[in-house]
């Protein structure tokens, strides 16, 4: 017999409309109307404009702050939505949040340091999520602690592979996937071996021995060997631009014969805009995983120096895939999942 339970939908607020929206498209789910009325002093309405009564809901926000509407307000109406969905009457609230913000703070350097992540994590069990997905976190094994209610972590680097793999690199030039600092070598040997693997071509590793002062950056140099080489600097977000910008001159001084970067998260348009005007590299690919806040990554991601891959299908392949009780892992390491794995 055909399942009676209502179907899935897929609901936003308003930062993330249009990514929500190509999302549930891909999926083949319904997106729900939100109104979102906002009043005086900042507070604000939040309710859904159609029955979610029994339904499984995925409340897709990117946390990328904006002068619209910072990181904070951002999250406190993914809260409110969530806890409003639960009120309605919805059998389960997922939060899709490809960008999470507050996750560089996962751990205590210093005496009385927050972990933020922790307490955000804290925040959404509070407001009944079921569960939460995430896209290429800044500590994933970080983001997964934290949490007392299951998470899936996502990662683009699938759709990065691909995308290298189809480059026009000279076959003669050896290749070279570069960490900006010792905190991503983890992040980069994944994407050497997707690389690799695609390319069927040796790719080398290195890395960057970066040290702060104070916040500041105060030293930094290559290990590893990039002379001759396409290298390609990798990275989970770029906020300033200024750690990508130095890896990228690093190599340039060690002989590499281009620079490529890659970066999933793009929360801050002026770290962008650094990259854009930065002459030691020759192209950056960036996903459009903060949403449409920032309206010159797509204005500008056709001039061929910035290339902007959609994160809608991927995550669209997730959403299936928990629906259907399929596992989510195969997406980790192939770009599309076969649908029988």
């Amino acid at each position: 017999m055909p399942s009676t339970s209502p179907r899935p939908a897929v609901a936003a607020l308003e930062e993330s409309h249009d990514l929500a929206a190509a999302v549930a498209r891909e999926a083949g789910f319904p997106l729900l109307p939100i109104e979102e009325r906002p009043f005086e002093g900042g507070e604000f309405k939040l309710r859904p404009l159609e029955s979610v009564r029994g339904r499984q809901v995925f409340v897709l926000q990117s946390l990328a702050g904006s002068d619209h509407a910072p990181a904070p307000s951002r999250l406190v109406r993914l809260l409110f939505l969530l806890l409003g969905l639960r009120d309605a009457g919805a059998e389960s609230s997922i939060a899709v949040v490809p960008y999470f913000a507050f996750a560089r703070k996962d751990r205590r350097t210093q005496v009385r340091d927050p972990v933020t992540s922790r307490y955000v994590a804290q925040l959404l069990e509070a407001a009944h999520a079921d569960c939460v997905i995430g896209l290429d976190v800044h500590n994933p094994a970080a983001f997964d602690n934290s949490f007392r209610v299951p998470t899936i972590h996502l990662t683009a680097l699938p759709l990065m592979a691909d995308h290298f793999a189809r480059a026009p690199i000279p076959a003669d030039a050896g290749i070279a996937v570069v960490s900006p600092d010792v905190g991503g070598i983890k992040r980069a040997q994944i994407f050497r071996e997707l690389l690799a693997a695609r390319t069927g071509r040796e790719v080398d590793l290195a890395f960057i021995e970066k040290r702060r002062a104070k916040g500041s950056v105060a030293s930094g140099s290559l290990a590893g060997d990039v002379a001759g080489r396409t290298v390609i600097v990798l990275d989970d977000l770029c906020a300033t631009g200024g750690t990508l910008i130095r890896a990228a001159e690093t190599c340039r001084r060690a002989g590499a014969a281009a620079t490529h970067v890659a970066v999933t998260h793009t929360p801050l348009a002026s770290g962008l805009e650094a990259l854009m005007a930065a002459e030691p590299i020759d192209s950056i690919t960036v996903t459009d995983s903060v949403g449409t806040s920032f309206p010159m990554t797509r204005s500008r991601s056709g001039s061929g120096r910035l290339v902007t891959l959609s994160v809608a299908p991927l995550i669209a392949q997730a959403l299936g895939r928990i629906t259907a009780g399929k596992p989510v892992a195969p997406l980790l390491e192939h770009w599309p999942a076969s649908a029988d794995e």
